[in-house]
């Protein structure tokens, strides 16, 4: 079958697709709560006959499907399943219903555009091996490829090839995007505990020492360390996202501490280290000058996303199949965090981008922002994409 009948057979069910995706948006679920959005998946995945295993790594999921022609290769095909913790503000019809939590990131869109290439492939067994299909939790906090993994995901279904998808905004709706090596940043988090003795500020602040002095300064330190002590050629990404201290009642109280967080990105793990290293020597250089200590605290969470170069030629193609070579392009390294990373780690495979849209007059709502919806006109097109590169991995001769 030509991959253009496969998008127009999947087209024939997309309203399907789009309700279903609607249903878990309505729902989010966030890491390793995944309860009923698993449900489903597991539910449709056996109704279509495919092999289910349930549990994986808490809440993940695997169908296995069986080409109907000989074949000893198999491939992954992993989709995220999770939400965020955000309030969305979409005010669509489908809005969630769960307070405080979202699909923010399109992993609903992800999940559905999985289950039609699914759906699709087991009415066309004509592939020579095996397909996982892989859902994933817990992408949001970085956990859930390595839960998967560790209770055995590559042992149990074992597989020459692991692939990715996601959704891009600011890409137009059909097209394509991936680049060989370094696809997205390897992602971490940071804490620093100031601790001072606290005092009163309006009364006696010259007999407290002040954690609040140290944080200013500190606050604007972290700002220097890309700019020199990285070379200006090299990318990486440092900022902070969490501050806390002292009470909202008491503002004449200075807190005896302050807790600030925040992310280290990079692509270099001498990059890496940098960053750790000269977090922990300001953090401990500045409390020091003001009379108050420093705990520093490191967590490693994402590797960099690292695309197989040799299996670039074999995603791009899949894609170029159903929408043309001049619509498949190379994307810019990107700083965010994907835990596709540690499946890449010990498969070879790709990460795939995919338009999720742009308005006539180039803005759109990115992921993680309480005003981003998956779009609808890209899911048929994802799961065509799905089952593309099956025909591309296992309708074709061994590679």
């Amino acid at each position: 079958m030509s991959r253009q009948a496969i998008l127009d057979e999947i087209s024939t069910y997309a309203d399907e697709l789009i309700a279903l995706r609607r249903d878990i948006h309505m729902h989010p679920e966030v890491r390793f709560e995944e309860v009923r959005t698993a449900s489903i998946v597991a539910g449709k995945l056996r109704e279509w006959g495919l092999d289910v295993a349930e549990g994986i790594g808490i809440t993940g999921v695997v169908g296995t499907l069986q080409g109907s022609r000989p074949g000893q290769r198999a491939i992954g095909l992993r989709a995220d399943m999770d939400a965020l913790f955000i309030e969305e503000q979409t005010g669509l019809p489908y809005q969630s219903r769960v307070p405080g939590k979202m699909h923010a990131c399109g992993h609903d869109g992800h999940t559905a555009m999985l289950l039609g290439a699914a759906r699709y492939l087991s009415r066309h067994r004509d592939f020579a091996g095996t397909v996982h299909f892989i859902f994933q939790p817990a992408e949001e906090a970085g956990t859930g490829a390595p839960a998967m993994i560790r209770d055995g995901l590559f042992d149990r279904f074992p597989v020459d090839a692991v692939y990715g998808l996601h959704n891009s905004p600011g890409m137009p709706v059909g097209e394509f995007g991936t680049r060989a090596g370094p696809i997205l940043a390897g992602s971490d988090f940071w804490t620093v505990t100031f601790r001072g003795t606290g005092g009163h500020g309006g009364a006696a602040p010259h007999l407290a020492t002040d954690a609040t002095v140290v944080l200013g300064h500190f606050l604007l330190a972290v700002q220097t360390i890309l700019p020199r002590n990285l070379s200006p050629i090299e990318p990486a990404a440092l900022s902070v996202g969490h501050v806390a201290a002292g009470a909202h009642g008491s503002p004449n109280v200075m807190p005896s501490e302050v807790v600030v967080r925040g992310t280290a990105r990079y692509f270099q793990p001498a990059t890496q280290a940098t960053m750790r290293r000269r977090l922990e020597e300001l953090a401990q250089t500045l409390a020091a000058t003001q009379g108050c200590t420093a705990e520093f605290a490191y967590e490693p969470l994402c590797p960099p996303t690292v695309n197989t170069a040799e299996k670039i030629p074999v995603a791009n193609t899949a894609a170029a199949a159903l929408v043309g070579e001049a619509k498949v392009g190379e994307v810019r390294l990107s700083t965010g965090g994907e835990d596709f990373a540690f499946m890449l780690q010990e498969k070879p495979g790709v990460f795939m981008r995919i338009g999720n849209g742009v308005n006539p007059d180039g803005s759109f709502h990115n992921v993680h922002t309480p005003h981003y919806d998956f779009n609808d006109g890209a899911l048929a097109l994802g799961s065509a994409y799905w089952a593309s590169l099956v025909q591309e991995e296992l309708g074709l001769e061994d590679r």
